[in-house]
């Protein structure tokens, strides 16, 4: 795929991985639609991509509501007439283990709202927005792309029960669309990404950082332009579908 004049969707485009894919993506003249629900970091975002060569609007969603979800997707498509590509990245953490002991005494559990709110954005968001590009798509004759961002994190992490299974079911589910939507042109993939230094990251204390990087077999956390270029080598690789590209430094969990 040529990705100049395209139009793709990027879910969480405000900040962090989703900001680093739109300026990967405006850097190659696509026209994005990002997609997140603070409002200024959004049209910070959509400048920098103007600025970097691209053309971009902003929308404020819950991806996690089916109405909103809905009238984005059909928004964007009002906007600019055709819709290309969608990137599902939003995604929140409420990170706990699943009962936490002390003593041999229960002090805590997971509760079902931590369990219920990760799976609401990070898998039923994914669902829902994927759904609404594949039909979108599918009426506009358009051969698209779909992306789902899972992590390192879906062959299951210490303290992210929620997290771990809603990024593997994400990984599953871009495969499970690469071979019911191929009959329409569309094609499907997810991005695993591993410890990268994003703004939450770098937040971390220096000790607590230096000894994620000795863990990883490459030395370093990745970088956000790092899963930038994955993602558009999905898009411009035409036989690539149905598959889960890990970009991790080597690490496995």
């Amino acid at each position: 795929m040529d990705i100049s004049d395209k139009v793709i969707v990027i879910t969480g485009g405000a900040q962090g991985l989703g900001l680093a894919m739109a300026q990967s993506f405006a850097a190659k003249g696509a026209k994005l639609a990002l997609v997140d629900l603070n409002a200024d970091r959004l049209e910070e975002a959509v400048e920098s991509c103007k600025k970097i060569g691209g053309d971009a609007k902003c929308y404020k969603a819950n991806i996690a509501r089916e109405d909103e979800v809905i009238d984005l997707f059909d928004q964007v498509v009002s906007d600019f007439g055709s819709l290309d590509g969608c990137i599902n990245n939003a995604g929140i953490l409420r990170d706990g283990l699943l009962v936490k002991v002390k003593d041999g005494e229960i002090t805590k559990k997971m509760s079902l709202a931590e369990w219920q709110a990760v799976i609401d954005v990070n898998l039923t968001g994914v669902f829902l927005c994927g759904r609404e590009a594949a039909s979108r798509m599918i009426d506009l004759g358009s051969k698209g792309v779909i992306i789902n961002i899972s992590s390192v994190s879906k062959s299951g992490n210490m303290g992210q029960t929620n997290y771990s299974a809603a990024k593997a079911g994400v990984a599953a589910m871009a495969v499970v669309w690469a071979k019911e939507l191929s009959r329409y042109g569309i094609r499907s993939a997810a991005i695993a990404p591993g410890f990268i230094e994003t703004e939450m990251v770098a937040g971390m204390k220096p000790e607590a950082l230096e000894k994620m990087a000795a863990g990883i077999p490459l030395k370093r956390l990745g970088q956000p332009a790092e899963i930038g270029q994955t993602a558009v080598y999905i898009f411009e690789n035409d036989y690539l579908t149905g598959r889960v590209l890990e970009v991790d430094g080597g690490i496995r969990i």
